[in-house]
């Protein structure tokens, strides 16, 4: 990641005198907000940094920052993610083609390249201690952790965590907390927990967490069918070594890709899905995500890696996707079973090239045309129109394909 913005005192990078420095990845939300009051309370000079992975614009990021200075850090940095996240995340998750339990697009996978901005604006001030707004509930805390323990020798605190012993209304005690000192909490931060980035949206909290339906208020950047347009979109991307390129024929770097797809397949309310899984600790999570631009891209992937892939590939490939997804998912992102995983993804994908034209009337979207030189077709055969093999040859392939069941059945026989 590199830096983008800062502000900051031209002396941040100097630790501040009479305090113990800590950095804070923040986002201005209710939780890190809350956390830097907390912290400072406790003896910590507090240096906070702000991953933006893609999921804001530029208002939000000046707000972030001037929340931050609000909230009376000691020095705000802000990083472009965006990249890394592209490079580090999203190519092999589109290789790997599967979301968690056959759904969820793993939105939340930024966590560990926010993890290694803190990590390196914490080696800038010289110090080990680092500091993040998870909960003891969720799987977010487990991501920081472990990527923070597989990085290097890091004190770890934790704030969420340690309240939540003390008071079982940890949202309602944050925004009680915050506004005796003078500090007002935005009204959605009130209802829902919400994280945005390049991949999507994720919204949990309110009814949602009550298992109930989602309320209005429970929406991102999705349109509602009400306002979808009337007219269908198609939009053409290309592909090489399974890596998309160019978006209706022009090159363009895949975090932008990913950024113009989520903007234009959200107008259609593509992406947005109710999702209830099995979280890392064991709990039953339930969330509100839109991915618009990942779920158009996989789309497009899948047709065109399974039109130029041999069946025994595209058979096979699933097992070693869901194991990545799995470890990605539960924290394991620097565990060498993953690098091993991602080298066989990789070489998967070396014939995977090719333009895919994704058409969309509203709600989801297919892959309806599809080109490229790899794709694997027989000189003399369409399937269930025409072949150059005759009877004979299809009734003896069917004979000794089915040689063991047919003995099976002749021997059991009553």
């Amino acid at each position: 990641m590199s830096s983008q913005a800062a502000s900051a005192d031209p002396g941040s990078r100097v630790p501040a005198p009479g305090g113990k420095n800590i950095v804070l990845a923040f986002s201005g939300g209710l939780d890190t907000s809350f956390c830097v009051p907390y912290l400072k309370e406790r003896g910590w000079s507090v240096h906070t940094v702000f991953a933006d992975t893609g999921g804001v614009g530029a208002d939000e990021r000046a707000y972030i920052e001037a929340r931050a200075k609000e909230l009376g850090v000691a020095s705000h940095v802000t990083v472009d993610g965006g990249p890394a996240l592209w490079e580090h995340f999203v190519k092999p998750f589109v290789w790997a083609g599967e979301g968690y339990q056959g759904q969820y697009p793993l939105l939340v996978s930024d966590r560990y390249l926010i993890v290694e901005a803190a990590i390196k604006r914490a080696a800038e001030l010289g110090t080990r201690a680092i500091a993040h707004g998870c909960t003891g509930m969720g799987n977010d805390q487990v991501r920081f952790d472990l990527t923070a323990q597989a990085l290097g020798d890091f004190e770890i605190i934790a704030p969420i965590r340690e309240i939540q012993k003390q008071h079982t209304a940890v949202r309602a005690y944050e925004q009680d907390f915050l506004r005796q000192r003078g500090f007002e909490v935005r009204a959605r931060q009130q209802a829902y927990t919400i994280n945005e980035n390049l991949l999507g949206v994720t919204l949990s909290g309110g009814e949602v967490d009550r298992w109930q339906a989602p309320g209005e208020g429970a929406r991102g950047w999705c349109k509602p069918r009400s306002e979808w347009p009337s007219d269908s979109m198609r939009v053409q991307i290309g592909f090489a070594n399974g890596e998309a390129r160019t978006l209706d024929g022009e090159p363009i770097a895949g975090h932008i890709l990913l950024a113009k797809l989520n903007h234009l397949f959200a107008q259609y309310g593509v992406g947005r899905g109710l999702y209830t899984g099995d979280t890392t600790i064991g709990l039953k999570g339930r969330i509100v995500y839109e991915a618009p631009g990942l779920a158009a891209l996989l789309v497009a992937h899948r047709a065109l890696e399974e039109a130029v892939s041999t069946k025994h590939q595209n058979r096979f490939k699933p097992d070693v996707s869901r194991k990545w997804v799995e470890l990605v998912y539960e924290g394991f992102f620097h565990d060498p079973l993953k690098a091993d995983l991602e080298a066989f993804l990789r070489s998967s994908q070396r014939c995977v090239e090719g333009e895919v034209t994704l058409e969309t009337c509203g709600g989801t979207v297919d892959a309806v045309a599809i080109e490229s030189r790899r794709i694997l077709n027989a000189k003399g055969a369409t399937y269930a129109q025409a072949a150059d093999w005759g009877v004979a040859e299809a009734e003896g392939f069917i004979k000794l394909y089915g040689m063991s069941s047919g003995l099976w059945a002749e021997v059991n026989r009553q």
